[in-house]
């Protein structure tokens, strides 16, 4: 199976409708979480408790980026789904060799800035972004986002380095594999 296109005929408009649904999604996802935890905050607890700096940086990872991770890994590498951003633009994964470690790394990479910018931005909360853990990991994160959006749009496979990793490239639903 051939797996790199030098043309890959997505256009930009289409990633970004990938990514806004998928996006749309992930905040849906972090409402619903947020609702959960003031009930049992509230009810349970009888208020929110203070955390520390490192309660606060293990609670953000394992209940926002870990499932995130999983769950669009496990959607990625299952057949005929994929995230819905990727089902209603008509995208999925494709595959070097299929599996779901492969998909793993690729999200994993994927959402690596997003969980930078957590450690950053929580550090910053805590130190008044006094620290430079507090700047270097929140621009760490943003300039490694700007990275992989360039990449996933503008080079001409449209991998991003989660795919060049991984050995996986979005394309288009309707092209034969």
């Amino acid at each position: 199976m051939k797996l790199v296109w030098e043309n890959n005929p997505i256009r930009v408009q289409v990633r970004i409708k990938e990514l806004a649904m998928d996006y749309g999604v992930i905040l849906l996802y972090l409402v619903f979480l947020l609702m959960a935890n003031l009930v049992f905050y509230f009810l349970v607890l009888d208020g929110i408790p203070e955390f520390t700096i490192v309660q606060s940086q293990l609670i953000a990872t394992f209940e926002s980026v870990v499932p995130i991770v999983l769950i669009f890994s496990l959607l990625d590498y299952k057949k005929p789904f994929g995230t819905y951003g990727k089902r209603k633009a008509g995208l999925k994964v494709q595959y070097k060799t299929p599996s779901f470690f492969r998909s793993l790394v690729r999200n994993s990479i994927k959402f690596l800035p997003w969980q930078l910018a957590h450690i950053g931005v929580i550090d910053g909360i805590y130190t008044e972004f006094t620290t430079w853990n507090s700047i270097i990991f929140t621009n760490a994160g943003i300039l490694f986002a700007i990275i992989l959006l360039v990449m996933g749009f503008f080079r001409k496979d449209k991998r991003h380095l989660g795919d060049l990793i991984a050995g996986t490239q979005v394309v288009p639903i309707r092209r034969e594999s």
